[in-house]
């Protein structure tokens, strides 16, 4: 027993090697062997783990034997001096890559390991992993697969890649990870959509699995990558792992009926993520109340119904407002298309719209006008319905550009408004947008919709038509029963309706 009550080093043997004996790792406690003079000559094996054995295949076998007699080629070297270090100073060390020359035949002649020391119970606890089989392997699965991975950190915007990620995109690893600027600027533009369907489905929760080409030196390369997010206790993303395939030799001997169903895969994808972007993009221009809300002399219910293809984002757009000098404005509109571009022009016109409005132009007529010029210097058409209500005088003046007009239901039967003339928005410079100005009474509700509620690919589109002007007025003034009467959605076009009520007077 030692003087502080701890186990001698040859007493604590036993113990130590019952522990070691259960450990999963290359590990040894080593106690030293001094001379004569007191200096340490060698250091003996006095418990060794048994799971994972030493370069020769020996694990418990090598207890009570010296490092001398157990590996001559260690002795006077970097490990060697590593010992003696430790055993000195008391303090913990570590050798990141200690290089073993193996002399032995059936031994592989040259190894690599991470080698750390610790002193423990007046010896040495030495733990080792082999490095340089686990990279050989590594780097052999990159190469037979032509992949690599990366880590990206969302925090620090560090880069990490495997050996593999190079060659796949033909770069000197001395340059380091391309950044994900210059990586989407290689990347195929019309492959930029399942790029951002990828970060889509990752902010999902999901993992992506998507193929997209770069362009690398002269050529192009198919790449398909798998990518995954681990994420924080508060469950938002921290990084972001992924594995990158070359499947381009795959891609070009696949047969042509293949290769024209991964198009069309492809265009599907891309479309659905710029179905989403639209919406989104509508969504945060104009949100749509669920409910009926008031204006000055008139309760407004406004309802959008996306296309039952999903793929299909259109360009329907409305506004409601009570401005501050008293009058109501409602507009509705449609930009011809589908997508982000008709979303886009969407957003113009209706912001613009505003801002007419909030400089004091009243006139349906001259605001319809402006906006023609505006279409036609964004190069889109469109058509819209501007209408101003005076709550005082329950007169609605309103002016047309190519829209249907607006239906009116009173006292149980329905018809549309006589509509003034006017060309759809960006088709010529100088055209003019007659204003018609009816009277309204109370309970009479004005019906102000874009043409995917009357028209459908299949069917008579008259027919249509009668039947949504006798939904509206059987549905009488209750916006709520309008609104549940004509939630239909079109296969093939988006519906927005805005529907108003002349309040009696109070």
């Amino acid at each position: 027993m030692a003087d502080d009550g701890a186990p001698a080093p040859e007493q604590a043997a036993a113990i130590v090697q019952e522990i070691l004996a259960g450990i999963p790792a290359g590990c040894s406690w080593l106690l030293p062997v001094t001379g004569p003079d007191g200096t340490v000559t060698d250091f003996r094996v006095a418990a060794a783990g048994d799971r994972v054995p030493d370069i020769y295949h020996r694990g418990a076998s090598r207890l009570g034997s010296t490092l001398s007699a157990l590996y001559p080629s260690m002795v006077g070297g970097p490990l060697w001096e590593l010992y003696q270090r430790v055993l000195a100073t008391g303090e913990p060390g570590e050798l990141d890559e200690f290089v073993h020359d193996g002399t032995h035949s059936g031994v592989v002649a040259r190894s690599v390991f991470t080698v750390s020391v610790r002193p423990v119970l007046g010896g040495l606890l030495v733990v080792w992993q082999r490095q340089d089989e686990q990279a050989r392997r590594l780097a052999h699965t990159e190469l037979l697969g032509s992949l690599g991975w990366s880590e990206y950190d969302l925090h620090t915007g560090r880069t990490d890649w495997s050996p593999g990620m190079y060659p796949v995109f033909g770069r000197d690893p001395a340059d380091g990870p391309l950044t994900r600027m210059e990586l989407a600027a290689l990347m195929l533009p019309e492959d930029r959509g399942l790029a951002e369907t990828a970060w889509q489905t990752l902010d999902s929760g999901a993992t992506s699995d998507v193929t997209v080409r770069f362009r690398v030196g002269d050529g192009v390369k198919h790449l398909r990558i798998l990518a995954d997010t681990a994420r924080d206790a508060d469950g938002k993303p921290v990084k972001i792992y992924t594995v990158v395939q070359d499947v381009t030799a795959r891609v070009d001997t696949r047969t042509e009926l293949e290769r024209l169903g991964d198009q069309l895969r492809t265009r599907e994808i891309t479309a659905l993520a710029e179905h989403r972007l639209a919406g989104q993009l509508q969504n945060m221009i104009q949100p749509v109340p669920r409910d009926p809300f008031p204006l000055a002399g008139l309760d407004a219910m406004v309802s959008y119904l996306p296309a039952e293809r999903a793929v299909l984002v259109g360009g329907d757009w409305y506004h409601a407002q009570t401005l501050p000098d008293g009058p109501v404005v409602l507009a509705i509109g449609d930009v011809a298309g589908h997508g982000l571009d008709a979303a886009s022009g969407m957003a113009h016109l209706r912001f613009a719209l505003v801002a007419w409005l909030s400089i004091g132009l009243r006139d349906p007529g001259v605001l319809l006008g402006h906006l023609n010029r505006l279409c036609l210097q964004l190069r889109i058409t469109g058509t819209a319905v501007i209408a101003l209500f005076d709550p005082a005088t329950r007169v609605l003046r309103w002016a047309r550009a190519g829209h249907p007009a607006p239906l009116l239901s009173r006292s149980g039967a329905a018809t549309e408004l006589d509509r003034p003339d006017g060309l759809l928005l960006g088709a010529i410079a100088d055209t003019e947008y007659p204003v018609f100005a009816p009277g309204l009474q109370p309970d009479d509700v004005v019906l102000f919709y874009t043409d995917g509620l009357v028209e459908r690919r299949a069917g008579d589109p008259a027919a249509q038509f009668r039947r949504v002007r006798d939904a509206l007025a059987t549905a009488g003034p209750d916006l709520t029963r309008v609104h549940a009467t004509l939630n239909e959605p079109s296969t093939f076009d988006d519906t927005c309706t805005l529907a108003i009520r002349v309040r009696p007077s109070s």
